[in-house]
């Protein structure tokens, strides 16, 4: 009954599109690849139009997607320059030729028509002219489009003194970043830019690394204070769409972006949450190793990752298949409070929460013995059937605030006073 849940519904809205690569279904993955013949077809197509020609279609494309994008001529002509090689075999190119040549292997994608949801949430770096008692947060989303491919997006928006929220309206274009530099093929890195005047609704963190190429999913982040110097990392899921790995984005503005593979033994599941802080002088994590418990694990190098040790186990009917976490451990006096998933009959997805020794983190003071959220009939249709899922949510005063999905579809939100939460958790 303490569960407040708020009027408030995120929901995805197929009208927000990037432009993407597009690729003719005969032309290889790589554009340097000998075999471009229909690359050549198409690109022979546009130089044998007239100069007059070229102008007129430019111009009708431009006029058929006005508004929808920004610097669309730019996009075309750095979608030129990504094809390198493939057409430098041809004469020379006037300027409208190449933006015309550039726009024939881009597409629109629709990166949210499919569903919008598994929210993480944390304090937003500028906190200029908020009200009294309020806090400006950023609102991590994983987006999905055609293909289920996901990505990655935001909201902003402002928690009152009360705890009530108000996010807001997403920009009406949307854009992806700038990749800094070349990308080997076996790269492991990638760091991304966004320019200083795109809202941070408008900003789409598309897969760039090859262990992601079939999506970037389920963003935890967390506010890591180290030293004084506050950094904003997410652990993430990398998909190839065959494997998975636990990959690590950081960020000081949500501008620029530097995103690694993690090493190790831990990192081949899903599911890495971080502490906030150093525990006894080392980082530390909770994860999932084994699909079915959950683990502590420390480290000296924030980029590797070994063994660990159990925490915690199901014990309650709601979460017998399996536990895992939902986003990093929130520091209170009394404790580490660590929300978790919990995988119950017909595979229904449910939200508890568990106390932590703020000294010892393998020591569980206390735990849900029934599920803080859970799917209920008016709320678990939708993609994936009675989920409901959160990557993370924030202490604000004597609060905590949880964003959540609801049946991998949209996004919702709950708040608890902090007091009336830990009397609800089961002494261990």
């Amino acid at each position: 009954m303490f569960v407040n849940r708020q009027a408030f519904h995120l929901r995805p809205d197929p009208a927000r599109v990037v432009v993407r690569p597009f690729r003719p279904a005969t032309e290889p993955r790589d554009f340097n690849s000998a075999d471009r013949t229909r690359v050549n077809h198409i690109v022979s197509h546009v130089l044998a139009l007239d100069a007059e020609a070229v102008a007129g279609q430019l111009a009708d494309v431009l006029e058929n997607f006005r508004g929808r994008h920004r610097n669309l001529l730019e996009i075309f002509e750095a979608r030129a320059d990504e094809m390198g090689d493939a057409i430098s075999v041809h004469p020379p190119f006037t300027e409208d030729q190449r933006r015309l040549v550039g726009s024939y292997f881009v597409l629109e994608y629709s990166f949210e028509a499919a569903a919008l949801f598994n929210p993480s949430i944390v304090i937003h770096p500028d906190q200029t002219g908020v009200p009294v008692g309020g806090q400006r947060f950023i609102l991590s989303l994983r987006a999905v489009g055609e293909g289920h491919i996901s990505s990655l997006t935001f909201r902003s928006g402002i928690i009152s003194a009360d705890g009530s929220l108000i996010v807001d309206p997403p920009a009406r274009l949307a854009s992806t970043a700038r990749l800094l530099g070349p990308l080997p093929q076996d790269a492991q890195c990638a760091q991304l830019v966004f320019p200083a005047e795109v809202d941070i609704s408008e900003r789409v963190i598309f897969p760039v690394l090859p262990s992601q190429s079939n999506g970037i999913e389920d963003a935890r982040f967390v506010e890591f204070e180290d030293a004084g110097v506050k950094t904003y990392y997410a652990t993430y899921t990398a998909y190839t769409g065959r494997s998975i790995r636990s990959e690590l984005l950081e960020t000081a503005d949500f501008l620029t972006f530097r995103m690694c593979r993690l090493s190790g033994s831990a990192t081949y599941n899903k599911g890495m949450a971080l502490f906030p802080r150093r525990i006894g002088g080392r980082y530390a994590m909770i994860a999932r190793q084994d699909n079915e418990n959950l683990y502590l694990i420390y480290s000296d190098d924030l980029y590797s990752w070994e063994a660990g040790e159990v925490v915690l186990r199901p014990q309650f009917p709601w979460e017998f298949v399996q536990i895992g976490n939902c986003g990093s451990p929130i520091e209170l006096d009394e404790g580490w409070l660590l929300l978790t998933h919990g995988v119950g009959p017909v595979r229904r997805y449910s939200i508890g929460a568990v106390l932590l020794d703020k000294v010892d983190p393998t020591r569980v003071i206390a735990r849900s013995s029934e599920p803080l959220v859970r799917p209920g009939p008016a709320d678990r249709e939708g993609y994936v059937p009675n989920v409901v899922y959160t990557c993370g949510a924030i202490r604000h005063r004597d609060r905590v605030i949880l964003p959540y999905a609801v049946s991998d579809t949209f996004c919702t939100v709950a708040t608890m006073k902090i007091s009336d939460l830990l009397d609800s958790l089961r002494n261990c």
